[in-house]
């Protein structure tokens, strides 16, 4: 039913408590999971003399970096479950960069856990899931995780 499952990680917490929602699911359904982790450009620090900020390639790389040594050791213990595990780093928009890696992946289920944002703080901050749900053409998996 679900040959490929779409796991959006953050690297936080609250972001793997859908693991072991998908451990479960995945080996009943012998499904590919691939871990995403999408990283936002760095920008340098505004320069009062009225330049625009610029992309501060160093410390994006070091995201980058961090982001893959994540998804490694993530898919690590995964795979020491049984499961066929892929990871993929992306930059740039969260939102947009999960919607175009399902288009390449073509997933059958995007799994992720929401912060349980609501209110003014879901309006200034933004819900991934929110964006997600509104404009993935898949299935969506989501566990609150308070």
């Amino acid at each position: 039913m679900f040959e490929v499952i779409l796991v959006p990680l953050d690297g936080s917490k609250r972001a793997e408590k859908i693991l072991p929602t998908i451990q479960e699911l995945a080996s009943c359904m012998q499904a590919q999971v691939v871990l995403v982790q999408v990283i936002e450009p760095v920008l340098m620090p505004y320069d009062p003399q009225g330049y625009l900020p610029e992309l501060d390639a160093e410390r994006t790389e070091q995201r980058r970096l961090e982001a893959t040594e994540y998804l490694v050791k993530t898919a690590e213990t995964l795979r020491a479950n049984g499961l066929n595990v892929l990871t993929r780093v992306e930059e740039g928009p969260v939102v947009e960069s999960i919607l175009a890696i399902c288009t390449m992946e073509k997933p059958k289920l995007i799994a992720l856990a929401s912060h349980g944002r609501t209110g003014l703080a879901r309006v200034f901050y933004g819900s991934v899931t929110d964006g997600v749900l509104h404009q993935c053409t898949c299935p969506l998996l989501v566990i609150r995780s308070a």
